[in-house]
């Protein structure tokens, strides 16, 4: 069975294939950021609590793990 390759096909592999310049890389780098949606200050300051709230609750439940399974250890196998 024969493969049907278009035009843009061939083109496109062929361009991947190119080193893209410097200049050509820092165009492309700056459009896409331009695309970016920047959350607003108060989506910012909403986030950065949820992550510290949600960090500081696996720091005490880990921490609880710890103290448990050391009493633990140290109740089987004595001081």
């Amino acid at each position: 069975m024969r493969k049907h390759v278009t035009e843009k096909a061939v083109r496109s592999e062929k361009d991947s294939r190119e080193r893209t310049g410097p200049l050509t890389f820092y165009r492309q780098v700056v459009a896409e950021l331009r695309k970016v949606v920047w959350p607003t200050q108060q989506q910012l300051v909403t986030y950065f609590l949820v992550v510290l709230v949600f960090v500081l609750v696996m720091i005490a439940y880990v921490s609880l793990l710890d103290v448990a399974f050391g009493k633990a250890v140290f109740a089987l196998f004595g001081d």
